[in-house]
């Protein structure tokens, strides 16, 4: 039974609840004179086996909330051995989080290890033979130890009776949550006991069904609760706990510019707070690249963090800029999460995230310290960004935030699970694998045909009633020890670049073979490079530096991003008027001016809108978001393009539609929503897909391509039809 609980604060005597010499390292060796309010009030339903979600701003002590009672509990318990699992999505945020969890362990005479592909050999044989109490990893991670013939998992995780999961809305949204609760429910089978779970995050729009979520086949049979002492009850989605910025912000608090190009943002952060410590975001590597190169042709002390730069390169620019003062480093999202680099004067985000808790994590990297204040500048690169910067500013001015939701039917995980289990345990009785995963929704008896398309398509073999590794997967995934196997999702295929021996990062194999004229150059950390080797056979690329001229480009599956039905519809708000309440810079102000006479006739308060232009354009306007306009789209065929152009704003319809042929067309989509085309080229980007029944992939494709609450929505609507002259 969950309960959504905002816990008032404990009486001091919480304190005396956890180890006595943990007391007093706190007080003594970390200088508190008291816990923070999650601290306190999480220390009793730990202290007592209880599931929990722990909620709390960023840099709110979600890590020592967690750590001081299970710490407190494994020395009364008596725990031996790998006891607590601290999981995280990134290998950064445990490089980042080992030193704090290694010193606590070590005051009570415990260890704490770290465990992921960067970790050494020699360092992993180590730690197999001397277990530590606490090993900070990530899911991908434990899979592989399941799996290698090098651990002895049964002993290794044997001791095993904790596992805190940090950044927790972070894997629930997508394939790794899945992933990661199903190589839960099987340590709990090797640990024989169920695992307390323990989940840590600051931006939760849903915190009961988080909590639900996260204790995977265990619902309903362990106490449970969320712990958010910053945070009141209330219904619907709510702020997440980095909300406690203020809807009305301090003045200079937030702020909304328009500048136009990547060019014109270098030129106003190279002007604008001199001496500070900026920290900007970007929605894509190229971007990132491009910015980070102008503002060093600037003057400007640039460092830069993204995906496709090599780990060393990303260690050296976050320490640098940890340590600095006046200067700037340009990130995608690898620093939204809470890896340290030190105290921000400043964010800065080009254009708008894709989610409201995005923006709240990002702007919680600000205003830590003793008379600052939380503040994000918003620079926008198009008429489009601004549009989508100003209605993500008003849905969150409004106190809402995404609701954490675990994308639907994930068969093709489910084919990953089986093969691993093989993998792990050698044969599994053909009977028996659902017993690993504990009810676990997805992994019940609705496998059973990816179970028999496994077996029929050489997957699995069998022998009597025991299933194991078949000659297809040892063909498609055995490279390497099955390393492939562990990987969740699917990457693109991309080049190392080397400067002499030092890796500088990966780019996209398309800049390597498209035709150009004169001398071949990159862009990556923020410098051009002169491209002098290419070693096709290994995928290695060979530069030295150049002046300028360099282009950066990646490409991947699901680089699209989706605007959803809320954030769709507060732009269509902001076009009707609504200004978010933050400052808008008087670029700002035209520009949005602009937006709303170039929409004046594709939005109404009171339903959508059909548009027809003098040269027979004709397009919906529901402004519903991508998924509930692809649903739409199928769902209404007889009247929509046979193509199925859509996006979030509208969705283009046929010539000779009328307003009674819409009339039947809308009537009979509400009598069945349909699920939205599939197109095979995203099949074959679904990791494992092709372990599946083809009509299987395309179906897990489809409900999650799907929003059919925002389409009915939508068909309920009255329609207004508009002819548009001299267009």
């Amino acid at each position: 039974m969950t309960g959504f609980e905002p816990v008032m604060k404990e009486p001091a005597d919480a304190f005396d609840l956890l180890d006595p010499v943990l007391g007093h390292h706190i007080v003594n060796s970390l200088g508190w004179r008291s816990l923070r309010p999650l601290q306190e009030v999480a220390i009793e339903p730990l202290l007592g086996g209880e599931d929990a979600l722990l909620l709390a701003p960023t840099a709110g002590g979600k890590t020592e909330a967690a750590a001081f009672p299970l710490l407190t509990r494994m020395g009364r318990h008596g725990w031996k051995g790998t006891s607590v699992l601290y999981v995280c999505p990134l290998k950064a945020l445990l490089n980042n989080l080992h030193p704090r969890l290694r010193t606590y362990t070590e005051w009570l005479g415990r260890t704490a290890e770290l465990w992921h592909g960067d970790v050494t050999t020699s360092r992993r044989r180590r730690i197999l033979v001397q277990r530590p109490d606490i090993l900070l990893t990530t899911p991908e991670s434990l899979e592989s130890m399941l799996v290698s013939t090098h651990v002895d998992h049964r002993a290794f995780f044997s001791g095993l009776h904790a596992v805190v999961v940090d950044e927790v809305h972070a894997f629930a949204g997508d394939d790794r949550g899945w992933h990661l609760l199903a190589v839960l429910e099987r340590l709990s089978r090797v640990a024989g006991r169920p695992l307390q779970r323990v989940g840590l995050s600051a931006t939760i729009g849903n915190p009961e069904e988080l909590l639900t979520w996260l204790q995977g086949g265990g619902q309903g049979r362990r106490p449970a609760r969320v712990v958010a002492p910053d945070l009141t009850a209330r219904t619907g989605p709510g702020p997440a706990a980095d909300a406690a910025a203020p809807a009305t912000p301090q003045p200079g608090g937030i702020e909304l510019d328009y500048v136009g190009s990547v060019a014109n943002a270098a030129t106003v952060i190279a002007a604008l707070h001199r001496g500070e410590k900026r920290l900007v975001f970007c929605e894509s590597r190229r971007t990132v690249e491009e910015l980070g190169e102008k503002l060093r042709l600037m003057g400007v002390t640039t460092f830069l963090s993204h995906a496709s730069l090599s780990v060393d390169e990303r260690r050296r620019a976050e320490a640098a800029f940890a340590e600095g003062r006046d200067c700037v480093i340009v990130s995608t999202s690898t620093l939204e999460l809470g890896i340290d680099v030190g105290d921000l004067d400043r964010v800065i985000q080009l254009d708008a995230p894709s989610t409201v808790a995005s923006f709240l994590q990002r702007l919680g990297r600000t205003g830590r310290r003793p008379g600052t204040f939380r503040n994000c500048l918003f620079l926008a690169l198009s008429s489009e960004g601004l549009l989508s910067a100003a209605a993500l500013l008003l849905q969150w001015s409004r106190g809402w935030v995404e609701p954490v939701v675990a994308p639907p039917e994930p068969r093709h995980l489910v084919a990953q699970q089986l093969l691993a289990l093989c993998l792990q345990e050698h044969r599994v009785g053909e009977n028996l694998w659902q017993e690993w995963w504990g009810g676990l929704g997805p992994f019940g008896p609705g496998a059973a045909p990816v179970v028999s398309h496994l077996v029929e398509q050489g997957y699995l073999d069998h022998d009597g009633e025991l299933l194991f590794i078949g000659p297809e997967a040892e063909r498609r995934y055995g490279y390497r020890h099955f390393m492939n196997l562990t990987a969740v999702f699917t990457a693109p295929p991309e080049f190392t670049v080397f400067n002499g021996r030092t890796e500088i990062g990966r780019t996209d194999p398309d800049l390597l073979t498209e035709h150009i004229e004169g001398p071949r150059k990159l862009l990556l950390a923020g410098r051009s490079w002169l491209v002098t080797y290419i070693d096709w056979s290994r995928k290695r690329c060979f530069v030295q530096p150049a002046d300028e001229g360099g282009r950066a480009r990646w490409s991947g599956f699901g680089a699209e991003r989706i605007r959803s039905f809320a954030l769709a519809r507060a732009a269509r708000d902001v076009l009707l008027g609504d200004d978010p309440p933050v400052s808008l810079t008087k670029r700002a102000t035209v520009k949005l001016a602009e937006a709303r006479d170039a929409h004046l006739h594709t939005v109404h308060p009171g339903g959508t809108v059909v548009t027809r232009t003098a040269d027979g354009d004709i397009r919906w306007w529901t402004w519903a978001g991508h998924r509930a306009n692809a649903m739409l789209a199928a769902s209404l065929s007889s009247v929509v393009t046979p193509h199925r152009h859509v996006n979030d704003q509208w969705i283009r319809l046929r010539d000779e539609v009328t307003a009674e042929s819409w009339k039947t067309a809308s009537a009979d989509a509400r009598t069945g929503l349909c699920l939205p085309e599939v197109d095979g080229h995203a099949v074959r980007g679904l990791k494992f897909g092709e372990a599946l029944p083809p009509r299987l992939a395309e179906a897990t494709l489809a409900a999650r391509g799907a929003d059919e609450e925002g389409a009915s929505r939508v068909l309920a609507e009255p329609v207004r039809f508009v002819t548009l002259s001299g267009t």
